[in-house]
């Protein structure tokens, strides 16, 4: 994490193309042939396997790997763009596989909610390949009949023990960077005896916590990982695919190459903090393929830097933190940075897609301002949302010359607007004028300031002179004079806001445009106006690095970040579908809630603003 925001946050306009850096690595490999002789039978398996199939039709395999421990959230959009962008662009296939090694953490809910989530963002692991349409849809906890049979071999050919010491003592006895560790008393026993034990732990006739089986390598290496890392370990767990069948799970670390290379992945593309794994990947592959489990060529597993976004926490036990102690409402809040919430505030999956790819790929990692995310939302939404007029904290404004204009106070005026300025093809708009309307409260003041060209009443000059009360466009609609208010004696607080039409100054009719006006204001008519639930959504932090200086990241949440108004919308609106996306003219983008709203209970989200509010 970077020190200073201001230097690691680039702003909308920084944000370069995608970088060449694993495009590169590919285009070498491709132009190499590295994987040309690769075969793959069509399902995952082990050397023998795949030697039995034809030559794999894709160039490249990749993978998306998620734990389904939680939901998606922002960091992920960009891992899954990377592997399924990367696989579409260089003929390949990505994998979805999920990494259920850990039966404690995971459940069923989080593979169907991940599964929703790819789909959402635009991707399928239902690829076409050599003219056929397949699955690509893996789990791990498939393949733990393989990873037995390949701790065993390991066990047997000597290169991995069962280790019965304590937690402590293992660690205690690993050393640390300047300390080399110290060999186990169980690292010395011979191959048959860590065979039984390994079948004992198998079998559920060790307890759990009482062994581990460890690969034998190098206690002196500097680099921590590859001092005897474990490999199982005892779990009595019942796990969401396999059931009660093993006690015994293997280790992420262990199991991930494997996973890569029974399902033939190429470029293996994972985030920084895998490098310092990387020398365990390779040795434990090249092992298992020298005993004839795995062929060449091998998987290579390449990082690259996480994308962070400010305002942004993405910990998964910081979100379940938000979640159980009801900061948010649930893991779908429009203000929470997974992919529901994401989808529910109204984020389009172009947006996301545009954000991830525009970030492109880096050896390090980087943090990106969240107006970068604002920006391709709006950049998306600009050419295809319908417009609307909507009044989000409503003042009662009366035209008390209606009927005299027209002839009685009942009287409606038919009103049109394009549903968007530059598509004709989506019609118009249609509403009524009446004599009650409903205007923003902060487009009046009773003592303008200096440039506030909306509505003020009448005001008295220091030289006894009385200056008329502002005039402004109603949008659509007409020019209307301010004559005064009317105020409620104990509250002090306005509640009608008084002003007189201007005769032929209807927007579209000969002459309108005689009477000039500084300001132009949108509204609703009191007549035809829907009323509506309106949740004002903004991040949910107060602060860009909310984990800056190691503090505690609910003491920077933002007490603004959903404020919830009763409004009005124009009847357009009225019948809107559940997440159907607007622009509500100066107001900013709002989408339809896809659980909450309904015709009869209108709910809006705003997603974003039209400008960046945040900017310094």
């Amino acid at each position: 994490m970077a020190s200073d925001p201001k230097k690691s946050v680039p702003s909308a306009a920084a944000v370069a193309k995608p970088s060449n850096f694993l495009r590169g690595i590919i285009e070498r490999d491709l132009e190499a042939g590295t994987y040309q002789g690769r075969r793959f039978a069509g399902t995952p398996g082990d050397a023998a396997h795949h030697a039995a199939g034809p030559l794999d039709a894709a160039k490249v395999r990749t993978r998306f790997p998620p734990e389904p421990n939680g939901y998606l959230h922002v960091g992920h959009a960009k891992s899954i763009c990377l592997n399924f962008g990367l696989a579409r662009d260089y003929g390949g296939v990505c994998h979805l596989r999920f990494d259920d090694t850990n039966p404690e953490k995971e459940e069923q809910e989080y593979v169907d909610a991940i599964k929703e989530a790819v789909h959402w963002l635009g991707f399928d692991w239902n690829a076409e390949v050599g003219g056929q349409t397949t699955s690509h849809l893996f789990y791990a906890s498939h393949y733990f009949d393989f990873m037995y049979r390949a701790a065993e071999a390991l066990v047997t050919a000597g290169l991995a023990y069962v280790d019965e010491q304590s937690a402590e003592e293992m660690r205690a006895n690993r050393g640390d960077f300047t300390t080399p560790g110290t060999p186990s008393v169980y690292r010395s026993r011979t191959p048959e005896e860590n065979l039984a034990r390994l079948r004992q732990m198998r079998d559920g006739e060790l307890a759990d916590g009482a062994a581990v089986l460890r690969a034998k390598i190098d206690l002196a290496s500097p680099n921590i990982n590859l001092r005897d890392p474990t490999l199982y370990r005892i779990k009595r767990a019942t796990h969401h695919n396999t059931g009660d069948r093993w006690c015994i799970y293997p280790m992420y670390t262990y199991a991930h190459p494997i996973e890569d290379a029974l399902e033939q992945i190429t470029h293996s593309i994972c985030t920084l903090e895998f490098e310092d794994q990387r020398p365990f990947y390779d040795w434990l592959l090249e092992n298992l393929a020298t005993l004839g489990l795995l062929a060449h060529p091998l998987p290579r597993q390449h990082e690259f830097g996480r994308l962070n976004l400010s305002y942004v926490v993405t910990s998964k036990r910081k979100l379940r933190q938000l979640v159980e102690e009801g900061h948010v409402a649930g893991w779908d809040d429009p203000r929470m940075p997974t992919l529901f919430g994401m989808r529910r505030r109204g984020y389009t999956p172009a947006a996301i897609r545009a954000m991830a790819d525009g970030s492109g790929a880096s050896k390090s990692n980087i943090w990106l301002d969240y107006s970068v995310l604002d920006g391709c939302l709006r950049n998306d939404l600009e050419g295809q949302a319908p417009r609307a007029m909507a009044v989000l904290d409503p003042l009662k404004l009366v035209l008390t010359n209606w009927a005299e204009v027209y002839g009685s106070d009942e009287h409606l005026e038919p009103c049109t607007a394009p549903a968007h300025p530059a598509r004709p093809e989506l019609g118009e708009r249609r509403f009524m004028l009446g004599k009650e309307l409903w205007i923003e409260r902060d487009d009046f003041e009773m003592e303008p300031p200096k440039g506030f060209f909306r509505l003020f009443p009448p005001r008295l000059l220091p030289d006894g002179d009385v200056t008329p009360g502002n005039r402004v466009r109603l949008k659509y609609g007409l020019v209307i004079e301010c004559t005064g208010y009317e105020i409620n004696q104990h509250t002090g607080e306005i509640y009608n806001v008084l002003a007189r039409v201007v005769p032929d100054t209807r927007s579209g009719t000969p002459g309108a445009d005689a009477v000039k006006v500084k300001g132009t204001i949108t509204w609703v008519a009191a007549a035809d106006g829907v009323p509506a639930t309106l949740n004002l959504y903004d991040r949910l932090y107060s602060e860009p690095q909310p984990e800056a200086g190691g503090r505690d990241h609910l003491t920077v949440l933002n007490p603004k970040s959903k404020v919830v108004t009763q409004g009005w919308l124009e009847p357009s609106l009225a019948g809107a579908p559940r997440e159907a996306r607007y622009q509500f003219e100066r107001h900013g983008y709002f989408i339809s809630d896809r659980i909450d709203h309904s015709a009869e209970a209108p709910v809006f989200n705003r997603i974003t603003t039209l400008r960046d509010s945040w900017a310094a």
